[in-house]
């Protein structure tokens, strides 16, 4: 089980669990601003050839809060050290304890066992649902509250990206054929295209910098 949001964490994240599983993918259609990423995940998952996408609808939209999902201004032209300090308005409450929660019910339905997320927190910290220690707690949650669980089933939690840099997990994917024309990162896109200065947009380029590799990113 995959989640796939488009971005180039998550691409990076599908394209290692091939290398091992026939994975089912999970896109979460949350009411985000940047509703393209769904298409590029589609993208990306066709460009694998993942046999198995679900699309789950929620609306997080309901609870607000995020500059994702709330009429929030998303910050722009921050620079790494500022993006470093403090939680952005760009976190969404609880996204990730939500989708993985979503990921492992659906295990239990199609039998699998491992679950991967593309969650980073070294280029910056601010996202609380992102840390090593958070995705360790919430395995041992899933093996207590699913009957897959409680039945003997080890549920593992995996993110292989954590510890990574940017730069790291580019030249991670390119080695594992992943092709990163078919990803979106922006949080604020601007007729489909990357905006270019959001923390998102900064950070991704930099990246490709870090990396060596040509950004393939069609900026507004």
């Amino acid at each position: 089980m995959v989640l796939l949001s488009g971005g180039l964490d998550s691409a990076t994240c599908l394209a290692i669990a091939k290398k091992k599983y026939d994975p089912v993918c999970l896109c979460i259609d949350y009411g985000q601003r940047h509703r393209v990423e769904l298409q590029r995940a589609d993208d990306v998952a066709r460009s694998m050839k993942v046999r198995d996408v679900r699309v789950v609808k929620l609306d997080l939209r309901a609870i607000g809060g995020s500059a994702l999902t709330d009429d929030i201004a998303v910050p722009k032209g921050r620079k790494p050290k500022r993006m470093a300090k403090g939680i952005p308005v760009t976190y969404v409450p609880a996204r990730n304890t939500i989708f993985l929660g979503l990921a492992v019910g659906l295990c239990e339905v199609v039998g699998a066992a491992d679950v991967f997320i593309g969650v980073n927190a070294v280029d910056y910290s601010g996202y609380p649902d992102c840390r090593p220690e958070f995705i360790r707690a919430f395995e041992k949650v899933a093996r207590l509250g699913t009957k897959a669980g409680v039945e003997g089933a080890r549920l593992k939690v995996h993110a292989p990206l954590s510890g990574l840099t940017k730069g790291e997990i580019i030249r991670l994917g390119v080695k594992h054929g992943v092709d990163y024309t078919y990803t979106h990162s922006c949080y604020d896109p601007v007729n489909g295209l990357a905006c270019g200065a959001c923390d998102s947009c900064e950070l991704r380029r930099r990246g490709f910098e870090a990396a060596g590799v040509k950004d393939p990113t069609r900026y507004a």
